[in-house]
């Protein structure tokens, strides 16, 4: 029996939605991540984008435990000597709400061009509005603890 791979034209890709409220950040990245690979599918193939998309609304609402709130920091750099800026967590989210989640989905995700087409497909919305109803997303269940 040959071991099956899957072809990018032959791969279904189905849209979720996920609500974000009081949600822990890295338990939702990681199955978020693990969704957009399409590592939940029989059919995954690790060189082959075989995941599906995924809606997030309500990211403003994402929590983090500990003192991560305050002392988990995010770093970029302008490119210019002494160019580099920091922020935490809270401040991070407060001006760019979905920054947070992508940021840590991205990390998950391989990095490459495959990587970055996974992460295309997740959306990230504050509020509980998003624009992609005609796409008629499932509702998906992320687990809290």
């Amino acid at each position: 029996m040959k071991t099956f791979s899957a072809k990018p034209h032959e791969v279904k890709r189905d849209w979720f939605v996920v609500d974000a409220t009081d949600k822990v950040l890295g338990r939702m990245a990681t199955e978020i991540a693990r969704r957009l690979r399409g590592k939940h599918k029989p059919e995954f193939t690790p060189h082959v984008d075989t995941g599906d998309y995924i809606v997030v609304v309500n990211v403003e609402k994402l929590r983090v435990t500990g003192n991560k709130a305050q002392d988990k920091k995010y770093f970029r750099h302008t490119g210019f000597p002494g160019g580099i800026y920091e922020t935490n967590f809270t401040k991070l989210q407060q001006r760019f709400p979905a920054r947070v989640l992508e940021k840590a989905v991205k990390g998950m995700l391989p990095k490459g061009p495959l990587g970055y087409a996974m992460l295309k497909k997740m959306k990230c919305y504050a509020g509980g509005d998003h624009p992609h109803s005609a796409q008629q997303p499932k509702a998906l269940e992320i687990g809290q603890e």
